[in-house]
């Protein structure tokens, strides 16, 4: 279960990290091709992806619970915010059983340092599967500059 990079194969339970421009989204790896994440219902699905976490730092629970667990959650509403409820703290949560995202800390921090308060309400997201498209995982390689 360690961290895959997007032109290796994901394993069950891995995180799967899809880049979206200024920002990263989420999501956990369940099997066959599938992923589960926070998402709102008409967003549509894209983007290159690789899969890096916490390895480092917390020891991921055992693959069957993370994929059980996220599985269990499909098709609940939950609360999201960005820098408290996102979807990088949703798969850590799930990966790790601790709710932590360095891009909402990144975020909170930047809006400190602007000066600016971050009132950002919270807004309810549905947990989904997704199944992954396979160019997410093959074709294009990263570049060694």
């Amino acid at each position: 279960m360690a961290p895959v990079l997007y032109d290796e194969n994901p394993e069950p339970g891995d995180l799967i990290e899809i880049c979206r421009g200024s920002y990263q989204h989420w999501a956990v790896y369940v099997g066959d091709g599938f992923v589960v994440h926070l998402t709102v219902t008409s967003e549509g699905w894209g983007g290159s992806s690789s899969s890096s976490g916490l390895d480092n730092k917390y020891e991921p629970r055992p693959s069957d619970i993370i994929v059980k667990a996220a599985c269990e959650l499909v098709g609940q509403q939950r609360l999201y915010h960005l820098l408290t409820k996102n979807c990088e703290h949703f798969v850590n949560d799930l990966r790790y059983g601790k709710a932590e995202s360095r891009q909402g800390l990144k975020a909170a921090v930047m809006a400190l340092a602007a000066g600016v308060v971050a009132a950002v309400s919270p807004v309810v997201l549905v947990v989904g599967i997704v199944a992954l498209v396979g160019a997410l995982f093959g074709g294009s390689k990263k570049s060694s500059s």
